[in-house]
């Protein structure tokens, strides 16, 4: 294998070996705690423009399956492990994710020390890295230190759908979803179609008036990468569109949501990337195991003249107001991150509309909060022209 490096803005340098293709990887930095599912992260377009810092040492043992794909190709800008493995061994496999990785021109590094790397990610925070083989340290320095941050960016149009296109029910037909295309995951779709939906998938810029031409039973607003600001036309689309039909939104789809509800957002230290992430459910207290992939949050505080508390130990519920008041009504938090205590989920209790912050199709091994999309259809599954 040949030596390769990998340099953060900072000037921070990594060694390994590549096991990637022949290219420089340039993006920002995140560490993904996950112990498996390694190929639904490299495709999943929530991570378009990032490069992925796996913590699980061991990454590639059991190959990759086209049934594990979350979009057609990788979407990460770049891969990084401490150890990839030689040789895949799975009944589902159909090749090696290394080969995987190289025939998708996805540049990629194993042997690094990912527990320094991790560390000094999680100490300053998500950056740009250039990462690469056959260049010199200084340079891949140079690139890291000039490649833009994620704040301002607009990724979720560059991975959306061109085209509008249909999934049909699994079965009898009990509603119609129109998915908002921000970089939606087949999983998700799949999460409707096997509920009995039919789901037309729209692009992120499709307007309110194109979304209701549709008749649809509800709108679902989809995961996706970058900054959620700088989408005004999305933002503005929702704010027309609520009242008038159900909205479900999931990751960057809640950002959006809670943009439209007149609230705003701020890019989290490191965010949060994994399949274990502890979510507490307001009304009751449980726990749940959570998968999530994001760098943005809603920050409800926004819309109230006072500010978070600071925690004195575990986060707890004072760090979210009880409710807050919106030109749409009362909107009260429904979910918070036991780790940093942010926002985590809300609901708007005049208008039919609620969102979380993680993934609920996502089930690294528990199922924990798949009963999101049955509450949903259940609810547009009554609902006019269902």
């Amino acid at each position: 294998m040949r030596p390769a490096l990998l340099a953060t803005a900072d000037g921070a340098v990594f060694r390994g070996e590549y096991v990637g293709a022949d290219a420089v990887g340039i993006g920002e930095a995140v560490f993904n705690t996950a112990m498996s599912g390694y190929q639904e992260v490299v495709t999943d377009p929530s991570y378009a423009g990032q490069v992925v810092v796996m913590t699980a040492p061991h990454i590639g043992n059991y190959g990759v399956s086209r049934a594990d794909e979350q979009a057609s190709r990788p979407h990460v800008a770049g891969f990084v492990v401490r150890a990839m493995a030689s040789r895949h061994s799975s009944w589902r496999s159909e090749g090696g994710f290394a080969e995987y990785l190289t025939s998708h021109g996805v540049a990629a590094i194993s042997g690094v020390d990912t527990r320094r790397l991790t560390r000094h990610l999680r100490d300053h925070g998500a950056m740009p890295v250039a990462m690469g083989s056959d260049v010199d340290e200084a340079e891949l320095v140079a690139i890291a230190s000039q490649a833009p941050t994620m704040e301002g960016q607009d990724l979720a149009t560059g991975v959306s759908t061109d085209q509008a296109w249909v999934a049909e029910a699994a079965g009898e037909e009990r509603a119609r979803i129109v998915a908002v295309d921000f970089g939606i995951k087949r999983d998700i779709v799949d999460a409707f179609a096997n509920r009995g939906c039919r789901v037309d998938i729209v692009p992120a810029g499709a307007s309110a008036a194109e979304i209701m031409a549709l008749s649809p039973d509800g709108v679902f607003l989809s995961n996706g990468p970058g900054d959620p600001e700088p989408l005004v036309g999305p933002t503005t689309m929702v704010r027309e569109l609520l009242g008038q039909v159900p909205v479900f939104g999931i990751c960057l789809g809640h950002q959006v949501l809670g943009l439209a509800l007149g609230a705003s957002t701020f890019k989290l230290p490191f965010g949060h990337h994994g399949g274990n992430h502890p979510v507490r459910r307001l009304e009751d207290g449980s726990v749940e195991i959570t998968s999530q992939n994001h760098g943005f949050a809603v920050d409800l505080w926004s819309l109230t003249e006072g500010t978070a508390p600071e925690p004195e130990a575990m986060a707890g519920p004072e760090q979210l107001p009880t409710t807050v008041s919106t030109s749409f009504g009362e909107v009260r938090p429904t979910h918070q991150n036991l780790n940093d205590g942010t926002l985590e989920g809300l609901e708007c209790l005049e208008t039919p509309a609620f969102s979380v912050q993680y993934h609920p199709e996502a089930a690294p091994g528990p199922n924990d909060a798949k009963v999101l999309f049955d509450r949903f259809v259940e609810r547009v599954a009554g609902s006019p022209g269902a």
